[in-house]
């Protein structure tokens, strides 16, 4: 049955109805479908618009409902045009007339904008609680390593010795401020379109606030035309993706380098990791791959959303019916990255001993061989070349800065004396490191401490 077709004469060919369809992929909100229709009915009578026992009728034909799909006693109909025409017709079926008088009052547009809203507002929070998991895992790795050093890098390339708290705590910023996106989409979206019919609203007198706090919004949104043409909140949620996806990626892109045999940093566990079909050595990174390769879905999500809404007049146009696939797909993608990440880096083991060993011979410590010289005198831009000299030397003698003698690094320069072994190792080299956001032990305690105490207040 179609919700519409009075003032058609003969019947839309069948590749019509099938191109037109949405009930494949509409039929995911079925529960939100009916919430927002029992929500409606509640405040039709509430408004007098429906008597009493027709309202106690329809609540108990879509409770009905409800419990069958959920129960699996009822199969939702792929025959039908959407996800509200099966409810509605099915509805009729159960209770006869009164069903007929669900629509009352509002349009299949801001019907489909309710669904659509309350459906992302439920899937917000499941990302947000996916997020602060993440978060979770990652603090977890935090206090665990503050003293588990390892080179930082810049262009690939070995830089200043920090430890694996410090790396991971740059991730815990970052999807940190994804959650607070994610936060603040909730609350910009969580405004009720129902009530605002095709796109001028209705002449029934309608109580769009009850409604809405019936449904848990904030309050009814403030231009019908603006209501059931916005789809901005979806665009900021596939932003919102996006941008998890990318963080996401990057994180995997180090996971799988930390992995190659070359740098063997860590390793995955085995229920994280994959086989080769020929080669039996092999142990693969694959879900940090799949992670890094399913960002660019997401990333087509956004743009398609993008592109599907940059001409488009108010108020209503079927072009919007697009919104749902790609956002469907983007949301269970996203999801199912962070549920896999998230159990990748809570198994996943490090190889402390390697990552120092690295740091020490890729001369992360020369910053702070040529500070050393500087706090005896050297002229910073000297103190640069003649660090540059022992970096040449050692490599030609293929040996790090502390395995130099005295006498060797007196050769270069009169300076040095006993105690430059202390002052460029690891541990000196990461402890100095004091300011805020550094990697030092005493403000990593602090930065640990402020991460447990965002969590806390979630």
């Amino acid at each position: 049955m179609k919700l519409w077709g009075g003032r058609f004469t003969k019947e839309t060919n069948q590749l019509v109805d099938e191109f037109n369809a949405s009930i494949t992929f509409d039929k995911r909100f079925w529960k939100q479908d009916i919430r927002g229709s029992l929500a409606h009915v509640t405040m039709l009578a509430k408004q007098g618009i429906l008597t009493e026992e027709e309202k106690e009728q329809i609540i108990k034909g879509l409770t009905s409902i409800r419990e069958d799909i959920e129960n699996g006693d009822l199969e939702i109909n792929e025959s039908y045009e959407d996800i509200h025409s099966f409810v509605e017709s099915t509805l009729i079926e159960r209770i006869g007339d009164a069903g007929k008088k669900l629509h009352t009052g509002r349009s299949r547009n801001d019907q489909v904008a309710l669904d659509m809203k309350l459906y992302t507002r439920d899937e917000v929070t499941i990302l947000k609680e996916l997020v602060i998991h993440l978060l979770e895992a990652i603090l977890k790795v935090m206090e665990e390593n503050t003293e588990t050093y390892m080179p930082g890098f810049t262009h690939l390339q070995k830089a200043q010795p920090l430890t694996l708290a410090h790396h991971f705590s740059a991730y815990f910023e970052m999807f940190k401020r994804d959650y607070e996106r994610l936060c603040d989409i909730y609350k910009r979206m969580n405004y009720c379109p129902l009530g605002s019919g095709a796109l001028a609203g209705t002449t029934y007198p309608l109580d769009r606030a009850y409604t809405a706090s019936l449904l848990e919004f904030d309050g009814p949104t403030m231009n019908s035309m603006d209501s059931v043409a916005d789809r901005d909140y979806l665009i900021e949620l596939l932003s919102a993706m996006s941008t998890i996806m990318m963080h996401l990626s990057r994180f995997s892109e180090e996971i799988i380098i930390w992995n190659s045999n070359e740098y063997r940093f860590v390793e995955i566990d085995d229920a994280y990791s994959t086989g080769s079909s020929i080669m039996p050595q092999k142990k693969n990174p694959d879900i940090a791959e799949l992670v890094r390769g399913k960002t660019g879905r997401v990333y087509g999500a956004l743009m398609s959303m993008l592109t599907t809404m940059k001409g488009l007049p108010l108020a209503y146009n079927k072009d919007m019916q697009e919104d749902k696939e790609l956002t469907f797909d983007a949301i269970d993608t996203t999801k199912g990255c962070l549920q896999l990440f998230t159990g990748m880096i809570s198994t996943m083991k490090f190889r402390k001993e390697v990552m120092a060993k690295s740091a020490m011979n890729g001369f992360t410590n020369a910053t702070d061989a040529a500070d050393y010289l500087v706090n005896h005198g050297v002229p910073f831009r000297d103190a640069h070349g003649i660090i540059g000299r022992i970096v040449l030397y050692c490599i030609d003698k293929g040996i790090c800065i502390e395995e130099m003698s005295l006498d060797e690094l007196k050769e270069i320069s009169p300076v040095f004396e006993e105690d430059i072994y202390d002052a460029i190792s690891l541990k000196t080299c990461v402890e100095k490191r004091m300011t805020i956001g550094a990697p030092g032990p005493k403000v990593m305690e602090e930065v640990i401490a402020n991460s447990k105490a965002f969590l806390k207040s979630l």
